[in-house]
């Protein structure tokens, strides 16, 4: 991570705050849905509520790592730079739809929004550090982004499988989850 701060620290620094910003959302988003989907009326798998659960947990862990490199480079993991605020108001619409909607489709629909966004985010590091020439945090981006990218993967099955049955009729049979 030396080689990355090293080109622009505060720059970084802001990067990867944002990148704590959005992770501490996402957190909050997998903890609305998996409330929701234990609650009455939603009859999601187990095996679909186990994979949830370690989504959230790679969430939290990405959330606590990004902490821990803010601070390594003397930076404040609670700064509200600019990008954090933008994060944050980005954040926010979909945290409403979670918080304010119950539907299973609207829930996942948001939780692809936000793995979109996540990847997104992700790969923006991978990329700078490779430019940078700053193979270890490439590899410490890359393995989070890799964790993102199955995040993303199953948000998009889920909501394909839901969509067909929704819109194409198809007996999708359960668990319909990947």
């Amino acid at each position: 991570m030396k080689q990355l701060a090293a080109k622009n620290l505060e720059q970084v620094l802001d990067l990867l705050s944002e990148r704590l910003a959005f992770e501490r959302a996402g957190v909050k988003l997998y903890d609305t849905v998996l409330r929701k989907a234990r609650g009455a009326g939603n009859s999601m798998p187990p095996q679909t509520l186990e994979q949830l659960e370690e989504h959230r947990n790679e969430e939290k862990e990405h959330e606590e790592w990004l902490e821990a490199q803010i601070r390594s480079l003397g930076g404040d993991a609670h700064a509200k730079t600019e990008r954090v605020k933008l994060v944050e108001l980005e954040s926010s619409g979909i945290e409403r739809v979670v918080q304010d909607d119950a539907t299973l489709s609207h829930l996942l629909h948001a939780l692809l929004t936000a793995e979109l966004a996540d990847n997104a985010g992700w790969d923006l590091l991978v990329q700078l550090a490779d430019e940078a020439g700053d193979r270890d945090a490439k590899r410490e981006f890359k393995k989070r982004l890799h964790e993102e990218e199955e995040h993303l993967i199953f948000a998009r099955r889920a909501v394909l499988r839901l969509a067909r049955r929704e819109v194409l009729g198809q007996d999708v049979s359960m668990p319909m989850w990947p």
